[in-house]
C-alpha cells in the first residue's frame, strides 16, 4: 500500500507540473481538513467487525433502550412526526429539557436557552463555531475525547492543553492558571470524563470559573455521561455555580444515558445572545434532529429515578467484571468514577507501542480497545495508555474476559515480567 500511495503522489505531482505549464490550477483538500486525522475510535470499531473481536472500542451499548422509548418513537412514526420539527427543537422536548436542566443540573433556563442537535458530537462543534473567532485560544484537558481538537480546528481557534496528571487525575490550579492568557476563549470541561473516568468536583470546577471570571471566558461542557457515576460520587454543572451563568454553555444529550447512540438527540443550554449564534450554525450544519426521535427523548425524560439507579447499578457490575479481567491480564488499572471505560497502562504487557497492541488484541485475541495515543495532542504521551469500554451486556463482558485469558502474563510466552504481583487497581481521584 505505501509504494501504491508512493507512485500515485509521484504520478500526481507529474501532473501538477504538467499542467502548470499550461496554466491549470490543480486544486484539493481544504488546510483545515489535514490538520486531524479520522476518528481513531470508529476505527476501531470497523477493524473489530472485520476480524469478528469483541468490541470494547466505541462507547455504545449492545442492549436496548427501555421499551416504553422505543414504542413512544414508533408511536411517533405511526402518527406522522416524519417530518422536519422547528430547528432548534420540538416544544415538548424543549420543555422537558429546561425541567430536567433545573432539577438535576440546578442551571436556571427556559426553552428559549436550548438548542436541540444531532447528538453532543453536533453540539460542541456548532457551539465551537458559534463562540470562536480565528486566534482564539481553548483551553482543553488531556488526555481528552478525540473529537474536541478536530473542533476547535474547524473553528479556527488554538488549542493549549493541560495534563490531568496520573493517578488522581485532578485540576491542578497552577498548572491551569498557565495556560489561560487574555487570548483564551473557552475551556472544554468533560465529567464525567472520557476516558479516565474521572468525576471533577465542585472544588476543581470552582478553579475553572475563577479562571473564566479573570480573563473574560467561557466554559463548553460535554456532559453526556452526567447519570452514569459509582461510589457515591455526585455531578456537578459548572453551569450552576455562581458567576457561570452567563458564561457556561452546557452540552448532553440522550446516547449513553438511555442506550440509543444511534438516534443522534442532544442538546445545548446557553444564555440567550450565545443560543441565538449556536442556532443560526446548527441550522446550516443539520437543519434539525429527527422529529420522532425528539418525541421518544420527551418520553425518555420521563422515566422514574429507578431507572437511573438501575442503569449504574448495571455499569457498576460491569465495571467490576472488566476491572479484575484486566488486571489479571497485566493491565495497571485506574478504576473509574464515573463513565463506562476504564483507562490503563500497558507497561507490563510487552508491548511498547499502543497501536500494535490493538492490532494484536484485535487480531489475535479476539478483543477491541482504543490505542492510547489518539486520547493526546502529542501521540507520544499516550504509548503506554490503552482505554476499554463495559457498556456491554453481561455476558458481551464475559465473553471479552475469557478471550483476554489468552492474554495473560502467564500464558505470554517471551515475556520477562510473567511473575510479577498483580497491581492493585488504582481509583481516579483517589
Amino acid at each position: 500500500m505505501a509504494y501504491l500511495d508512493s507512485t500515485r503522489h509521484d504520478y500526481e505531482g507529474t501532473l501538477t507540473s504538467l499542467d502548470m505549464q499550461v496554466g491549470i490550477m490543480r486544486k484539493g483538500p481544504s488546510t483545515r481538513a489535514s490538520g486531524f486525522t479520522e476518528s481513531v475510535i470508529r476505527e476501531m470499531t470497523r477493524l473489530c467487525q472485520a476480524h469478528g473481536a469483541v468490541n470494547l472500542a466505541q462507547g455504545f451499548p449492545d442492549f436496548d433502550p427501555p421499551l416504553s422509548i422505543k414504542r413512544a418513537a414508533a408511536t411517533a412514526i405511526s402518527k406522522g412526526y416524519n417530518q422536519y420539527s422547528t430547528t432548534y427543537g420540538t416544544m415538548g422536548l424543549r420543555k422537558a429539557i429546561a425541567r430536567k436542566v433545573k432539577s438535576y443540573n440546578h442551571i436556571d433556563c427556559n426553552m428559549d436557552e436550548i438548542t436541540v442537535t444531532c447528538g453532543t458530537t453536533e453540539g460542541m462543534i456548532a457551539s465551537e463555531l458559534a463562540l470562536l473567532d480565528r486566534g482564539d485560544e481553548v483551553v482543553i484537558f488531556e488526555p481528552f475525547y478525540e473529537n474536541y481538537g478536530p473542533d476547535a480546528i474547524l473553528s479556527g481557534a488554538k488549542c493549549r492543553y493541560v495534563r490531568l496528571r496520573e493517578p488522581d487525575f485532578r485540576i491542578e490550579e497552577e498548572t491551569l492558571k498557565q495556560a489561560f492568557n487574555r487570548k483564551t476563549k473557552a475551556v472544554i470541561i468533560n465529567t464525567p470524563h472520557n476516558p479516565t473516568g474521572r468525576v471533577l468536583t465542585s472544588q476543581e470546577l470552582g478553579l475553572v470559573r475563577d479562571l473564566c471570571q479573570d480573563y473574560d471566558s467561557y466554559a463548553i461542557t460535554d456532559e453526556i455521561y452526567e447519570h452514569i457515576m459509582y461510589d457515591g460520587h455526585k455531578h456537578v454543572s459548572i453551569g450552576s455555580l455562581p458567576g457561570m451563568e452567563d458564561r457556561t454553555i452546557t452540552i448532553s444529550g440522550f446516547s449513553k444515558t438511555y442506550s440509543v447512540t444511534g438516534w443522534r438527540v442532544g442538546y445545548v443550554v446557553a444564555p440567550k445572545p450565545l443560543t441565538s449564534a449556536i442556532r443560526k450554525v446548527h441550522d446550516f450544519l443539520t437543519v434539525c434532529a429527527p422529529t420522532p426521535l425528539q418525541e421518544a427523548c420527551t418520553a425518555a425524560l420521563q422515566l422514574p429515578e429507578s431507572y437511573y439507579e438501575q442503569l449504574r447499578e448495571n455499569y457498576r457490575k460491569g465495571r467490576g467484571m472488566l476491572v479484575e479481567s484486566l488486571e489479571n491480564a497485566g493491565f495497571g488499572v485506574f478504576k473509574p468514577e464515573g463513565a463506562y471505560y476504564v483507562w490503563t497502562t500497558t507497561d507490563r504487557t510487552g508491548f511498547k507501542d499502543d497501536r500494535k497492541l490493538a492490532l494484536h488484541l484485535i487480531t489475535k485475541v479476539g478483543v477491541g480497545g482504543v490505542p492510547g495515543s489518539s486520547f493526546f495532542h502529542n501521540p507520544s504521551h499516550g504509548r503506554l495508555r490503552f482505554r476499554f469500554s463495559f457498556s456491554k451486556k453481561p455476558e458481551t463482558i464475559r465473553r471479552a474476559i475469557k478471550r483476554l485469558e489468552k492474554f495473560s502474563p502467564n500464558h505470554l510466552s517471551g515475556r520477562s515480567d510473567h511473575r510479577m504481583p498483580r497491581r492493585l487497581a488504582m481509583t481516579a481521584g483517589s
